[in-house]
């Protein structure tokens, strides 16, 4: 392992032409690291920038003027280039694969991590499939960033996985969690009445989280199993909510790939002991999660079709989502004993114009097929589909819009059984 100060930092003597470079996933992104190599753009020999979910600054339009783009997330501020990327949808609990296997390739890996003090190192914030990517990188440039909590499990890292180790920074991009709106909350209170006391919950990050984070406080004896957790997380425990007593598996343990918050929750998960940190080959795979006892996954998504088909992906034309781990959720949901899946988003987009029950998806993608769904929850109601006929799903549905938006669901639906009687 090589060591050298961020002045000097050249990415032009390190790179050969066209390489492909990645680094994880929102607070794992290594400003330093990152802000120097786009500022070098112009020195280089147009490489290509690999990236999931962003939180940061670091990727702008006018950065395809020297760099390519390949995207596995549209969320954050990824969403500004995704128009200029290739796009590559993949389950998350395939991408360790997949980059091990060079189907997804990863030439140059830029991470941040702390000195632990048997001298290894932590990830600290993020351990998804960063291992697989250090696995497969030619290079391994990693930035000391004292600030990182102090977390083990599947975000160490040892010495001999890094090349170049770069001097500090200590800069970690906060993601707080945002303010629900009204009809967010009413939404969450349903999803909320679904959750049976000493469910395992997966909720992930954003504003329905949030808002079913809130609505549960009124249960007992919850366990956590996440791709990701925010701040929300830490009133669950604080409240005697989360418990983790009766998972069935990982009992006493919030096991996540991610901390996805501000530094309350670094501290927070540093400092309380039950947070296990895992990668996307465990967090995500169906036998893990099979193994939970009354596992239930919390998704959001799009727009749904008559049919059940979910759109996570694009809106106005725009490559917004990912497929993520969203249909490994699904799944494994479904397969635990006492699960379930739950679907739940708005009836309508913010401004009440478009409804999210949808008779059909068109040429937008189909993120979750209609033979994966389970339960679909709008502030005005329930709608259980495992089972169902496509008719009866139509039905279901189409009682769960929003009130303007019925009738022409319902025309929708008398078009469709006059064509297939």
């Amino acid at each position: 392992m090589q060591q050298c100060r961020l002045d000097q930092l050249q990415y032009a003597d390190l790179l050969r032409p066209g390489e492909v470079i990645a680094w994880p996933q929102g607070p794992g992104e290594p400003l330093a690291l990152t802000e120097r190599l786009v500022a070098q753009g112009p020195s280089l020999r147009r490489p290509t920038l690999l990236f999931g979910l962003t939180q940061s600054d670091t990727l702008q339009p006018a950065l395809a003027r020297d760099f390519d783009f390949h995207a596995l997330n549209g969320s954050g501020s990824s969403r500004r280039v995704t128009g200029l990327a290739q796009i590559f949808p993949s389950h998350l609990s395939a991408l360790p694969g997949l980059f091990r296997a060079r189907a997804l390739r990863v030439d140059v890996c830029l991470v941040q991590v702390r000195p632990l003090a048997d001298g290894r190192f932590t990830l600290g914030v993020v351990c998804d499939f960063v291992h697989a990517m250090l696995q497969q990188a030619r290079l391994v440039v990693a930035l000391v960033n004292p600030a990182l909590p102090r977390m083990e499990g599947d975000a160490v890292v040892l010495a001999q996985d890094i090349d170049l180790l770069v001097d500090g920074d200590a800069r970690i991009i906060d993601l707080p969690d945002p303010e629900p709106s009204a009809v967010e909350h009413a939404v969450a209170r349903r999803v909320a009445e679904l959750v049976p006391d000493q469910a395992t919950v997966q909720l992930g990050v954003g504003t329905l989280p949030a808002a079913v984070a809130l609505a549960l406080r009124g249960h007992r004896g919850l366990g956590l199993h996440s791709g990701v957790v925010s701040d929300a997380v830490i009133d669950l425990v604080e409240r005697g909510i989360v418990t983790n007593a009766h998972k069935g598996r990982d009992v006493g343990r919030i096991v996540t790939g991610g901390l996805f918050g501000t530094q309350r929750l670094r501290s927070f998960a540093e400092q309380s002991g039950p947070f296990e940190m895992r990668s996307a080959d465990y967090t995500h795979q169906l036998p893990v999660m099979a193994g939970l006892s009354k596992f239930h996954t919390i998704n959001s998504g799009i727009e749904i079709d008559l049919s059940g088909q979910v759109n996570a992906e694009v809106a106005g034309g725009r490559y917004l989502g990912a497929v993520g781990g969203y249909v490994d959720f699904m799944r494994g949901g479904v397969a635990s004993p006492g699960g379930r899946s739950i679907v739940a988003f708005p009836s309508t987009t913010p401004d009440g114009r478009h409804s999210r029950i949808v008779a059909t998806l068109g040429d937008r993608p189909v993120t979750a097929a209609r033979s994966d769904i389970d339960t679909v929850v709008t502030e005005h109601g329930v709608a259980e589909l495992r089972g169902c006929s496509l008719a009866e799903r139509a039905r279901r549905l189409a009682a769960i819009a929003h009130p303007d938006h019925r009738e022409a669901l319902a025309s929708a639906m008398r078009t469709n059984e006059d064509k297939h009687p």
